[in-house]
């Protein structure tokens, strides 16, 4: 088995452990593509009070910003469905706050994840990532194959909807590459 194959599968084994759903991987470009889209995006102020959207526009597109000579994203999905009764109906409250911080949760779980992989792989340079620096995660996510972006601008897995934290890790080593599903499933019927 070579290395790249023997590595790959080291990343979805740990995943797995970890108590992540999917896990995709991409290999690491500039996203050209995004470029245009994201300036269009942020010259029509589609960020709204996100100010902090115009920051680091060249990062978001290019993660050897994040991490020098990067090879690889790993997209990761965490599931945040819970079965807590809803107390109050008076006010509804959205799914994923119902448990622990989901920073401090999948934070922790990245650590983790490139503790196992450097024992595993050796001396790496991996970062990762949730809602804690400037990366395209849905970009990531669709370009890895764990979904599509739906017409409700989430990423949306097939077996699991869309009940998940996104996270990505950005290493500078070679790993073999998902492919990017050939189509979404939300159909073309207007929803309106």
């Amino acid at each position: 088995m070579n290395a790249t194959k023997k590595y790959t599968e080291i990343v979805k084994l740990t995943a797995s452990q970890l108590g992540f759903s999917f896990c995709g991987i991409s290999q690491s470009t500039y996203l050209e593509e995004e470029a245009p889209k994201l300036e269009n995006w942020l010259n029509n102020n589609y960020h709204g009070k996100m100010k902090y959207m115009e920051n680091h526009f060249d990062v978001r597109l290019n993660p050897d910003l994040l991490v020098p000579n990067a090879k690889s994203v790993i997209t990761l999905l965490y599931n945040y469905h819970t079965t807590h009764p809803h107390i109050d109906q008076a006010y509804k409250i959205s799914k994923y706050a119902y448990n622990e911080d989901y920073h401090d949760v999948i934070k922790n779980k990245l650590k983790t994840y490139i503790e196992i992989l450097q024992q595993n792989i050796g001396k790496i340079n991996a970062r990762g990532f949730t809602d804690s620096a400037p990366i395209l995660e849905r970009v990531w996510a669709k370009k890895s194959g764990v979904g599509w972006i739906g017409k409700n601008t989430l990423l949306i897995n097939k077996q699991q909807g869309s009940f998940f934290f996104l996270a990505e890790i950005v290493l500078d080593v070679e790993l073999d590459y998902d492919t990017e599903l050939e189509k979404d499933y939300c159909g073309t019927d207007s929803v309106y």
